[in-house]
């Protein structure tokens, strides 16, 4: 079968023919709908090496995280699983018996440290291929909903989604402003589950004005970037700040302007992985906000995401590729060419 695989740090991927997974014992061979390409995927081929490996990775894996299929073939000892539904794939792979993954939060695995891999797609084959093939506990119903669209949701939505479901009391009642910074693919879906999660004013800002007219048609209002960028959003909340913010990009201007966007008590999550740094001070920040971040959801969550989803309350913008057009989602995806998520549909 053909994929697409990391064969090397500093090093594009390629798309080679590799032998087609046959499920082990309690795993689900997936005929794959659709592969989400993530910036993730760009870090882990472009920025990473032997040095510089923060999730423990090894080379010669195929890519592909966020991944929607049917069921092809199962492993020893599974059941319930009919041949040619569809399903979405939890991603975070832990060990399964400690207390975050029996609360279903592998992201979390307090033995991550020796385990063999993060996830799939992440050190283990991921679904950037024609078939792959997964532990049948990580595997979500999606019924009659195309998978190959809802594929972006195992990252682009859980994420978010994640994050926002644990700042819901900082959003409770109508008189609440939530701050959306970065709108590509995680922070459209972010607009769209505050929407339907929180009665909250949805404030929204990027640098791409077409990102920001998407927001708008969303339901979220706009303050572009710029100088004066925390100003304007303060000015929208009648001067008190944002009660929660989502920095979807995370270098250290959008830290800034969200830290400067905060009310008292506020709540801001980075959830973008630039990994650059704040410089926190007690007369700048307001009293009592959180500054945290989160990784990825728990695979209940991602249940929750797939119900908005089968609800038509939220909906991933995708441009498909087909497969021998893989490596032209990455590369449009390092290019900043792809607006919502780029999907791998290995079938047509």
């Amino acid at each position: 079968m053909r994929a697409v695989v990391f064969e090397d740090w500093k090093t594009f991927p390629v798309l080679k023919d590799v032998e087609k997974p046959t499920p082990g014992p309690g795993e689900v061979l997936l005929k794959v709908a659709g592969a989400g390409a993530c910036h993730s995927d760009v870090a882990i081929f472009q920025d990473y090496d032997a040095d510089f490996n923060p999730a423990g990775l090894s080379t010669g894996f195929v890519l592909g995280h966020e991944n929607a299929g049917w069921v092809e073939e199962v492993g020893q000892g599974v059941t319930g699983f009919d041949q040619g539904d569809a399903y979405l794939v939890y991603g975070p792979v832990g060990c399964g018996r400690c207390k975050a993954c029996s609360r279903g939060q592998d992201t979390y695995c307090e033995n991550a440290a020796t385990n063999p891999y993060p996830g799939i797609g992440l050190g283990r084959d991921g679904g950037m291929a024609e078939y792959v093939s997964v532990p049948a506990r990580n595997l979500v119903p999606l019924g009659d909903a195309d998978p190959a669209t809802a594929a972006p949701l195992a990252d682009a939505g859980l994420t978010p989604y994640h994050a926002i479901k644990l700042a819901l009391p900082k959003l409770a009642g109508a008189d609440t402003y939530a701050l959306v910074i970065g709108l590509g693919g995680l922070g459209l879906l972010g607009v769209q589950i505050l929407q339907a999660l929180t009665g909250a004013t949805i404030i929204a800002t990027d640098m791409k004005e077409d990102a920001m007219a998407e927001a708008e048609q969303l339901g979220a209002v706009t303050v572009p970037g710029g100088d004066d960028q925390a100003a304007k959003i303060r000015e929208l909340t009648g001067g008190k700040g944002v009660d929660a913010a989502f920095d979807f990009v995370g270098v250290s201007p959008t830290i800034n302007a969200a830290m400067q966007s905060m009310a008292v008590q506020g709540r801001l999550t980075v959830l973008g992985i630039a990994g650059q740094p704040y410089e926190w001070t007690f007369y700048t920040t307001p009293y009592e906000v959180e500054l945290t971040n989160s990784y990825w959801g728990t695979i209940e969550d991602l249940h929750e995401v797939a119900d908005l989803f089968r609800a038509g309350k939220i909906a991933p913008k995708v441009t498909k590729y087909p497969m021998d057009k893989a490596l032209d989602a990455y590369q449009d995806l390092v290019d900043g060419k792809v607006s919502g998520r780029a999907v791998v549909t290995p079938h047509g």
